[in-house]
Formats: C-alpha cells, structure tokens, sequence
C-alpha cells in the first residue's frame, strides 16, 4: 500500500517582484510522519516555502496540496516585537476567535513537551532567548499539528534544551519539516532533504540523513563542473575549427556550418551548474586603540527560579582580555550583556570613548525600517566612504541590489550577516557578541569564528555552539550558575 503524501508542491511559481522568482517550477512531495530538512543559502526563499505551505501567501503558478484535515503548526525564528508584551498566556491565546475553557491545561501540556515551566503571567519579553525559543516550539505543538514547521528552532537553546529538542522530534509521530543551519542538529533525525537552489529557484529531494546529503551535492556539483570543463575544450576547438573553415568557400564553408550548428548543440548540452552556498569573504575586525581598564562589572543580575538577584562580583577586562560567559538558559546572559550596553546597571561600567561592537541575538540594534543602505552607513568609522562601505557590505554577500531593501525585509541570516558588516565597518573598542551564530549557515562560522578570534580588542561573548567557542581564545570564563 502506497505511504499517504500529507504535503505536495506541483510546478509551484512564486516572486516578490515581476521576473525575480524565488521559487521557478518547484516540485516536492513529503509523506505522512516524514522528517525532512529544507536546505538553501540564506535568503533562497526557504521561510516563503513556509509561507506559502501555511497559505500566507499565494503563488503565481502551480498548485499546493496539503492532505485533507491536516493542521499545520509553525515555531517561527522569533517572538514579533507586537507581542513582547504579552503574558505567556496572552501569547498562546492570541490567534483563538472563541478561547477554550482548557486553554490552561492546553498550554501546562505543550510547555511539558519542550520541558519548561513558566508562570503564565509572566510577560514573554523577559524571558530569556533560549526560554523564548521553547515558548515557541510549545505554542507550535499547541494543536499536536499533522505537519510541524520549525524555523532555526536551537537558536538560543543550550545543551540540555537542543538534546530534549531531538529527543522530542525522534519520538514525534507527524511530518516535520525544519529549516536549520546547526549541521549536527540537523543529522540527529533528518532522513531527507529538500534542496532549495538559490540560482535555477527549483528545489530537488534527497534521502538519507544531513551530512551524506551535504556530501552527495557536493559530489554532484565537482562533476557537473568537471563535465563542463570537458565541454568547454571541445566547444573552443570547434570553434577555431569553424572561424579557419568559414574563410575557405565553397566545401569548406558548408562543413563550417554543420561544425557551427554542432558546437551551438554542445552548448546547450552545459548543464548549468548550482551556485552552491557562497561563503564570505575572510575578514578583520578592526580595533579601536583603547588602553586602560575598559569595562568594570562589580554587580550582576542574575535570575533563578524567575526571580532576579543581584549579586557582588569583581571582573575587569583590558584591551587582551576576552571573557565567556555561560550558565543554563533563563539565569540572565543576555540581560547582563544588555545592561551592560545600556548602562543602566549600579557596579557595571564601560570606559567612557569607547565604541561597543554589540551583536543582538535579537537584531535590536538594527533599525527594521531603515534600508540595509542607511544602516550600513549610519555605523561608518571616521575616514570611511561608500566605496569601503559597499565592498565590505559585497563580502558579506549584501549585494548592490539589496542596498534599498528594509533591513525588515531581509532574511533572518542576511540580518546576521548585515550586523557583521556594520561590526567591520564601525571599528569597535569592545566587542559583546550574544549568540553570534544564530541564524548563520554554518559554512560561515569558520571565518567569523577566525575573525573574532584576530580582534585586537576585549570581547564578552554569550554561545551554545561549543564547537565554535572552542575556535576562539577565551581568557577567563564567568559562570552565572556558579555566583
């Protein structure tokens, strides 16, 4: 008996702007209990595959089938600023017409799943990135959905939270599809893969778990490539051969012609080799020149339990000095990263000149209405134009034609790699960097990890990606979990 298909894109056409797809014939199928990854450069179009799957938006061309009844659930990269304010309960009763009288023991069982428990009149926005991440997958599993779509769902997670994550996805029964770029994430339960080719806008299917699909394309793309450098010499010797021809009339003119049409055969017989997932260019982080103690922290908040303390500590960090700070999601990494930017908090200070490189795990320093034009250039370090600024900005993929673009209309991943941009470009004193991985293909992660780890200044780092903190020379390391 055939396995029931719960999800079918037929000849999908889909563009923002006239004659720009995103998506050109896009065909795929997924079976019902199916556990697949979407993979794709940063911004192909992989969340307007989720769009167009939860029917927000409509294609131009082809048709989307979604299995009879079946309910679509979405954990989405990110809390929307609108809803900050809401209490945990507010949050998960926002899209209900008529509110359930179980609405309670609905969310108490959905919070169960992603194993977190939180008062319900807590306001979402205090809650840690990490804490916000599992709000998110819970509110996804609400309705216990046929089709689950997970959108960089071990953002912000620590250890514990990505492995109860796997463990929860493993023993899942309905069809998932997640979009990711944490690699070893990814192979711990995928068992296919749906390629979104950012250059021919079609996407291909392939099975078996992540890393042998990974290395399955690569293999493909070494022998499309090779195969094209075959064609390539045969073209350019027929096309020698034709030019002598064509000079010598009569016979020789007719076989130039036949030798003509038979090189224009072998050109279209080039296979048109994917842009496999472009890296960025190897960059530096230029340093302000600072001298001194740079940042003083003799009080920290710290949270447990959902109650905040705050506690005495004694740490200073120099020009050299570069500090990790760890501890368990929700105990206040980054409220202590924030207020220390803020400066609002008694017993932290940072040295009064200096420029703070600040890497938001939520892109708060990125002003969404602002073009990505506007916000690269609002960063600009003395002595720098808009020659530096557009090149920096090219190898970090931020090409000209996304320079008028709303930093809001920007890809999740294309906003990590416009706050990089604007990191180079401003010329820090201090770098506090909050999750600097999220949202980032990991194709990427070796040169940004290098890049940091050349800075010439002190950083204050927060990271759930040990294999990335393992590429950076930490000097000392603060354990909140510890104060």
């Amino acid at each position: 008996m055939a396995e029931e298909v719960i999800l079918r894109f037929d000849k999908v056409k889909f563009e923002y702007l006239h004659k720009k797809p995103i998506l050109d014939e896009a065909c795929f199928s997924l079976r019902r209990g199916a556990k697949v990854t979407l993979m794709g450069q940063n911004g192909a179009g992989k969340s307007t595959i989720f769009s167009l799957i939860k029917k927000e938006l409509t294609p131009q061309n082809g048709q989307i089938s979604v299995g009879a009844g079946a309910t679509i659930g979405t954990a989405r990269q990110t809390i929307s600023r609108e809803d900050i304010a809401l209490t945990v309960e507010e949050y998960f009763s926002k899209d209900f017409t008529v509110i359930p009288g179980n609405i309670k023991s609905r969310i108490a069982k959905a919070l169960d799943a992603v194993n977190f428990d939180v008062p319900l009149n807590k306001p979402v926005g205090s809650l840690s990135g990490g804490q916000q991440a599992r709000i998110l997958l819970a509110y996804s599993l609400l309705e216990n959905p046929d089709i689950l779509l997970l959108d960089e769902p071990t953002n912000n997670l620590d250890k514990a939270g990505i492995d109860h994550l796997i463990g929860f996805l493993l023993t899942y029964d309905k069809t998932v599809m997640v979009i990711s770029h944490d690699a070893d994430f990814l192979n711990c339960f995928t068992e296919g893969v749906i390629y979104l080719d950012s250059f021919t806008h079609q996407t291909e299917m392939y099975v078996g778990d992540y890393y042998s699909v990974v290395e399955e394309i690569a293999r493909r793309v070494e022998r499309e490539q090779r195969e094209n450098a075959q064609l390539e010499k045969q073209i350019k010797d027929r096309k020698e051969k034709v030019n002598f021809f064509a000079h010598k009339g009569g016979k020789m003119r007719k076989l130039a012609q036949k030798m003509k049409e038979e090189t224009e055969e072998l050109e279209e017989n080039k296979v048109e080799v994917r842009r496999e997932d472009r890296t960025i260019r190897e960059f530096d982080i230029p340093a302000q020149e600072i001298n001194g103690e740079i940042v003083s922290l003799k009080k920290i908040k710290i949270i447990k339990n959902h109650e905040p303390a705050v506690k005495d500590i004694d740490r200073s960090l120099r020009k050299k000095d570069r500090l990790l700070v760890i501890g368990p999601n929700g105990i206040g990494k980054s409220t202590l990263l924030r207020s220390l930017v803020a400066g609002k908090q008694e017993g932290q200070k940072i040295l009064a000149g200096v420029k703070v490189g600040y890497y938001s795990q939520d892109f708060s320093t990125l002003d969404f209405k602002k073009t990505v034009f506007d916000s690269l250039k609002d960063v600009l370090a003395e002595g720098l134009g808009e020659p530096e600024m557009r090149s920096v900005a090219a190898g970090f993929l931020i090409t000209g034609e996304l320079m008028g673009h709303k930093v809001a209309d920007l890809s999740e991943g294309q906003k990590g790699l416009l706050s990089f941009a604007r990191l180079v470009l401003m010329r820090p004193g201090l770098l506090i960097l909050d999750e600097p991985t999220n949202h980032i293909n990991f194709r990427h992660l070796p040169i940004i990890a290098k890049a940091i780890n050349d800075y010439k200044g002190p950083i204050i780092m927060v990271s759930h990606m040990p294999e990335f903190v393992e590429k950076i020379h930490f000097s000392e390391e603060l354990d909140l979990s510890k104060i």
